[in-house]
């Protein structure tokens, strides 16, 4: 298949079908009493979808998806694109004043919605002589119940001829660190295009075995989104995950071979492989050093010597096998987005046998915009930039983007859309460098700079980071805009005394500069949630929310 060639997600969809055997597994949600649903099951449900969904609306009108993910989130949105509208998927995460904002800025015209949790979220805003209502499952509220859709003598095989390259697909709001979400228009073209540039990065792996994916970043994520699209091209069966918390469950029962997250994932999954390797001794703990050792020196591309690759052979068989074994064995890669993955995770993981693939990409490029090449992994990288996009490092070191890939621009709000494309080029807001390889590393983030008394710049992600690395730590914030020493909050399990951490960072603050150390910390026990504010839906922090809520607190540490 040219994806090149292609007009649209719906054309990409169809001509799939015309490639694959009908009755291939496709779709499996995880969560009990849950079937299989093959090829030919999701195209029916798409036609039906298709036709109903067009009596509803107009061309372009926003079509809401409002749902966790599960099989009929996928089918939704490729009949919502058929259908002629615009897709417009939003995280069930959301605060109440999100749903509100977002709902009167993109003004839908049709409303899918999963279950009557999520109904109760968006009820109040809704306008129920303008807005239709279709849901997967009986609510409270007037609405079309999709099995009643699905029963309906709906025969008709519509395909949308008329959508090209160019028009919107779908409108993705930006979780946002701060203020109201933006909506980022994005194109069939556009979203095509990166799909491209994945399709050429994965395709050493989907020779090797038949392509497994495990869903559980939400579907209304910009690269979960685009990664379904990914999923239909390589003909992958996929499974969506229950829940976070039954995730490596989950993976022994899907047994994938690729699967996406973002840094929190591999952060936890760190901590919890590390604190079973502290457990060991005697012989096993000799092996476990061997096998860290060894392989970092192999992801280096040191040339290993005759003994040490007899030792990395048994390292193989018993340690590393055994772990891939803990997530269903097949596992082909982990791709890393969302955020900056920690370079001391990424090598862990690589060296334990779970190869980890950062890449690097935006909401607004949508989103891919680089990862790392399976056979050439550069953990300190995000790897080089897909062939379907060009980088350039501008002279104040700021990520600059031009492709199809970039968006058509926020959602009613030119003046934001003109101060990040300029001339074509979108920009990113990270500062960054390319090496010899044509490998692209982010060094910085121009929004989330402190800068302190004596002017000097200082990342706070990434002291949050190497602090987040000790088990004993399970969050943190680092503060210090226009003061002389930075402060943080630490968040703990209970039973860890403030002695305990406080011997934790005087041990840390031995690595960091003189500006980046950590002067005074406060302890709390309440974690930084998406439920409390604190946290984006991809699990990063809320600056803003965090001062607001301990702006005093951090204040009484000067």
């Amino acid at each position: 298949m040219d994806i090149s060639k292609l007009n649209s997600l719906v054309e990409l969809y169809f001509k799939k079908v015309e490639e694959v055997d009908n009755k291939k597994p496709f779709l499996k949600w995880l969560k009990p009493g849950k079937g299989t649903y093959n090829w030919q099951d999701v195209t029916t449900r798409i036609f039906k979808l298709t036709i109903k969904i067009k009596s509803l609306i107009k061309e372009g009108d926003r079509c809401l998806i409002l749902s966790e993910n599960r099989p009929y989130w996928l089918m939704s949105d490729i009949a919502v694109m058929n259908a002629g509208g615009i897709s417009v998927p939003i995280f069930t995460t959301y605060s109440v004043n999100d749903y509100e904002y977002i709902l009167n800025d993109c003004k839908p015209s049709l409303i899918i919605v999963s279950n009557n949790d999520q109904f109760k979220k968006i009820n109040k805003f809704i306008n129920k002589d303008q807005q239709k209502i279709i849901s997967f499952e009986k609510i409270d509220g007037e609405s079309l119940l999709i099995q009643d859709i699905l029963n309906e003598n709906l025969n008709e095989r519509i395909i949308n001829k008329n959508l090209k390259r160019n028009m919107p697909a779908c409108i993705i709001y930006t979780s946002g660190t701060s203020g109201n979400p933006k909506g980022v228009v994005l194109s069939h073209g556009g979203i095509l295009s990166n799909c491209e540039g994945a399709v050429e990065l994965l395709e050493p792996l989907i020779n090797k075995k038949e392509p497994v994916f495990l869903t559980w970043l939400p579907l209304s994520h910009s690269y979960e989104h685009t990664v379904q699209f990914i999923q239909i091209i390589v003909g992958a069966k996929v499974f969506y995950a229950e829940s976070l918390e039954k995730l490596i469950s989950n993976m022994g029962v899907a047994k994938p071979t690729i699967m996406t997250a973002v840094p929190r994932f591999y952060q936890n999954l760190f901590t919890k492989i590390n604190m079973n390797f502290e457990k060991q001794s005697g012989l096993k703990k000799t092996l476990i050093n061997q096998t860290l050792n060894l392989g970092k020196k192999v992801l280096k591309k040191n040339e290993l010597k005759f003994g040490e690759k007899i030792v990395n052979f048994l390292c193989e068989k018993l340690v590393r096998k055994k772990i891939r074994g803990q997530f269903g064995g097949n596992l082909q890669a982990f791709v890393s987005g969302g955020g900056a993955l920690d370079q001391n995770i990424g090598e862990f993981l690589n060296a334990v046998g779970l190869p980890t693939l950062q890449g690097y990409g935006l909401t607004e490029a949508s989103p891919v915009v680089s990862c790392n090449l399976p056979n050439l992994i550069k953990v300190e990288s995000v790897g080089p930039p897909f062939r379907t996009n060009k980088v350039k490092i501008s002279e104040d070191g700021e990520i600059l983007i031009k492709g199809e890939n970039v968006m058509l621009g926020y959602w009613n709000l030119k003046e934001e859309t003109n101060k990040v494309i300029k001339n074509g080029w979108l920009h990113t807001g990270d500062i960054g460098e390319l090496d010899s390889n044509n490998y692209l590393k982010i060094t910085d983030r121009k929004k989330d700079i402190i800068v302190n008394l004596g002017g000097d710049n200082i990342s706070p992600s990434k002291i949050e980071n190497i602090l987040c690395l000790n088990e004993n730590i399970k969050q943190s914030f680092v503060y210090g805009d226009k003061k002389n020493y930075l402060v943080a909050i630490i968040i703990v399990e209970k039973e860890i005394n403030k002695e305990k951490i406080k011997l934790i960072i005087e041990s840390i603050n031995k690595n960091l500069t003189l500006i980046e150390k950590i002067k005074k910390f406060i302890l709390i026990n309440e974690e930084f949630t998406i439920e409390n504010g604190m946290l984006t839906p991809t699990l990063k922090l809320k600056r803003k929310e965090i001062v607001k809520n301990y702006k005093q607190q951090l204040e009484n540490l000067y």
